[in-house]
């Protein structure tokens, strides 16, 4: 009786303390709201020049989420439509064509097969002047884009230049669908792909579907991948693991300073795939919800996760109304994988000097068991079973992709070369990356390497202390041997230089899925794939842990090797 009487009055206790402390927080909040929105109405009035009261509004708004993370978010009525399209949707209303914009002056770079600017035979490379009259030059992407985009079935006029010569298109819009899943199909060996690029509604479905297509080929096994998948819905992830794990198993629960919301997430169904050997890729883009997929079938140790270290985002964001059809983003909860552990990787809690969020250091990252045993820690993303070293481009091929270099080449390639060549084998001449080369001539291509930057530096430095004159000969000879070096960048990177250009050419006869299929020959790590499903025993001895398997991602392992 008496341990009752305790029980109750300690919970009496709780509730009060409970109840004082909600109050404080309702008065903290009432209080600070008054002062805003006075100091928000003196400044409106009485500041010496003329304000823009939303301007000020945004602002404030602006600076008060970028204290948080960069995922607590504000969204206007007029960002609605890019918000759904970003986050929730794959569909809209338009033309099916992606711009770029070169010295000012809009060009047409991609276009998106058997969508109305195909069927009216848009071209990359033509110059766009005008969309419905109004003219482009000086906009922004987001700008043009709008120009772009509108209902189903209305009419948008383009002006646009294609080798000197005007002409004038009129096209009907209709709903473009940028599909999840982007290439499915078979690869060599009996081996099932599925590419999925985003996480958005009925991406689980998408997924369904290319599985049950490809399981009527017999596979052997099935390649997931989950490279630079930024996430989206956290469901879609659920239903996704539910197509190879068994129904009521834990897939992610996520956790909040709400309790409301703290919820665990199971698989509902029936696998359709629940023994078909399986390997995930990922890299350092593969976020959110491709790491719960990735994460929780590396926990339940039901496939290989191959590739890099991913992303680290382990929060969880909900979306809730406000006045005048505005939303604001809100991360509400972290997320933990079926081991328990949690891929945060950036500590938005505790931030530098400078407001920039560290990652959880090496020291504080614990030790978790996924189902068979083997040891997996949080914190930095989900770590490979097989590391595969990323392909890491030159500063050259980042400064011609930068610079649109590739963009002209592609087009006059194109023009010149009528038949369309065998996307899976396709790669340029040495004649043709000649003349790639020669093209370049008359172009900006130029860069300040790592190198270069850090002799600047020192060199700044040297005059602060009074010794440039000491060391001005030496920093001279190796700034001219940097330069020396430079002039044969392109035929030191030619490889690699050779592999993004053949990407552009390649998607001027084939579009996205001949961009996805040219570029197989050279994916490391789906060869690193098809070697593993080559050898069985190696599979099974990953899955169970033999060896060198057991612990994935230690922090004093793998420390050397990650960038």
């Amino acid at each position: 009786m008496k341990k009752t009487r305790v029980h109750i009055l300690l919970l009496v206790v709780v509730l009060a303390s409970l109840t004082m402390a909600f109050r404080e927080d309702l008065f903290l909040v009432s209080k600070n709201l008054d002062i805003f929105a006075s100091l928000y109405k003196e400044i409106n009035i009485n500041y010496v020049e003329e304000t823009n009261p939303a301007d000020l509004m945004r602002n404030g708004i602006d600076a008060m989420l970028g204290g948080l993370d960069p995922y607590t978010e504000y969204i206007p009525e007029s960002e609605i439509e890019d918000y759904k399209l970003k986050y929730v949707s794959t569909q809209y209303g338009g033309i099916g064509i992606g711009t770029l914009n070169i010295e000012g002056k809009l060009y047409v770079n991609e276009i998106s097969e058997n969508n109305p600017a195909y069927k009216q035979d848009i071209r990359p490379g033509d110059q766009i002047t005008r969309i419905n009259n109004v003219e482009v030059q000086g906009k922004d992407r987001n700008q043009v884009s709008q120009l772009m985009r509108g209902p189903k079935g209305s009419a948008v006029s383009l002006v646009i230049i294609r080798e000197g010569t005007v002409l004038n298109k009129t096209l009907t819009r209709e709903e473009i669908k940028q599909p999840n899943v982007s290439y499915s199909g078979m690869l060599d060996g009996q081996i099932g792909y599925i590419r999925l690029d985003k996480f958005l509604e009925n991406s689980g479905q998408e997924v369904k579907d290319a599985l049950e297509s490809i399981n009527k080929e017999k596979p052997k096994g099935l390649i997931l991948d989950l490279r630079n998948n930024g996430g989206g819905i956290l469901q879609e992830a659920v239903k996704i693991v539910n197509l190879f794990v068994s129904k009521d198993v834990l897939v992610v629960t996520q956790k909040g300073r709400n309790p409301e919301k703290t919820v665990a997430y199971k698989t509902t169904n029936e696998p359709i795939s629940p023994n078909l050997p399986l390997i995930v890729l990922v890299n350092n883009g593969s976020a959110s919800a491709s790491e719960i997929v990735a994460g929780a079938l590396q926990d339940l140790d039901r496939a290989i996760v191959v590739g890099q270290r991913s992303f680290g985002k382990g929060l969880v964001q909900q979306t809730f109304n406000l006045p005048y059809n505005s939303l604001v983003k809100v991360t509400v909860a972290k997320y933990y994988t079926p081991s328990g552990r949690c891929i945060q990787a950036l500590d938005y809690a505790h931030k530098d000097q400078n407001g920039i969020a560290e990652k959880f250091a090496d020291s504080v990252m614990k030790a978790f068991d996924t189902k068979a045993g083997r040891t997996v820690y949080n914190g930095n993303g989900v770590y490979p079973d097989v590391f595969v070293a990323p392909v890491k481009y030159s500063p050259i091929t980042i400064s011609l992709v930068s610079k649109n270099l590739f963009f002209d080449y592609a087009n006059s390639y194109k023009k010149a070369n009528k038949t369309a060549p065998n996307v899976k084998t396709f790669q340029i001449s040495d004649a043709d990356y000649s003349q790639f080369v020669t093209s370049l001539a008359s172009k900006d291509y130029s860069y300040t390497s790592k190198t270069e930057q850090l002799i600047n530096d020192l060199r700044t430095e040297a005059e602060k202390e009074n010794k440039s004159v000491a060391v001005k000969t030496d920093l001279d000879e190796l700034k001219n041997k940097l330069l020396a070096a430079k002039k044969t960048d392109l035929i030191t990177h030619k490889a690699e230089i050779k592999r993004v250009l053949e990407t552009q050419i390649i998607s001027r006869y084939y579009f996205e899925k001949g961009k996805i299929e040219q570029a197989f020959q050279y994916d490391r790590e789906m060869a690193q794939a098809k070697t593993l499903f080559g050898n069985q025993a190696q599979l099974l001895a990953i899955l169970k842990g033999d060896g060198s398997y057991k612990t994935i991602g230690s922090p004093v392992k793998t420390s050397s090797t990650e960038n």
